[in-house]
This record gives C-alpha cells, structure tokens and sequence, in this order.
C-alpha cells in the first residue's frame, strides 16, 4: 500500500532510523500493518548487539512498530505535518528474539485518542509467531520552528 518513499512522505524518519520498510495494510485514524523486510539489513546495529548471535533490539522492534502507528495516525488530515512522539510503553512482553534473514510483520491498532494524544496496541511476529506485543501511548504535536527553517540546532549538554 505505501512503499519507503510514502513512509517517508508521512514521517520525518530516515535511514539508518527508519525501520519500517513498507505498509501493506492501512486504515488512517485506525490501523496499520508494516513490514520490516529483513531486520539483517541494519548491519550497524547488529554487529554490537550480539557478536556471533545477531538479535534486532527489542527497543528498536519497539520503534518500528511506533512508525508503523505513527502513520495511522498522521496519516488523518487533522494531524499532517505534525509529529507522533511516543510518551508512554505499558504492558511489554518479548516472546522471541527478531532474527536477520526473517521479514517481521508490524502490526498497529489505535484504540484510544484524545485531543492530540493516544494508544495503541501493537504487535510484531515472524512466520506467524509473536515476536512481541505491548501498548503505546504517544502525543502528536507541532513540528517546530527552527525543524521548518532547516536550522534545528543539536541540543545542548
């Protein structure tokens, strides 16, 4: 339904920090399934996490699946060119590691909104077989200023 080019059309998310690759299914305002077509192409991160036993980080399952909400959500008229950032994880559970070689499927429902804040239920799997599971809780807010001006400056120490 959206190829990388869509994805990032909705979000400000690029690579090496974007790990939803394409979105097959999607209802703006509701849900949204993404895939990761190969958690194997982030070489970076799976070098140091683990040598010898690569394993995608669960906080980065984690992130692909707040990209995949986050283009349920912005993808409503109210909320474009606004930016979903996550304020709350309730409820983790990580049932198998995500392994290179295997695509993950990403899957999103938005069950609560309010205002510019919300929840969502999210799941990810492999072959059919949970992966993780747990709940987010985000705010959609302004992008700011200095981000529009291209001057958004590193924060400070």
């Amino acid at each position: 339904m959206l190829d990388r080019e869509q994805i990032q059309a909705i979000l400000p998310h690029r690579p090496p920090f974007l790990f939803v690759d394409r979105i097959i299914e999607l209802e703006y305002g509701r849900r949204a399934v993404g895939v990761m077509d190969d958690p194997g192409q982030h070489t970076a991160v799976l070098r140091g996490h683990f040598p010898g036993y690569p394993v995608f980080p669960g906080a980065l399952l984690v992130e692909a699946l707040a990209e995949v909400g986050a283009i349920a959500a912005l993808g409503l008229p109210a909320h474009r060119g606004k930016l979903a950032v996550l304020t709350g994880l309730d409820h983790w559970r990580f049932r198998r590691p995500a392994l290179p070689g295997r695509a993950v499927r990403l899957e999103v429902e938005l069950i609560a909104a309010r205002h510019n804040y919300g929840r969502a239920r999210a799941r990810a799997l492999t072959d059919g077989r949970l992966l993780a599971e747990g709940e987010l809780s985000f705010a959609l807010i302004a992008k700011p200023a200095e981000w529009a001006s291209g001057e958004a400056a590193a924060p400070t120490p």
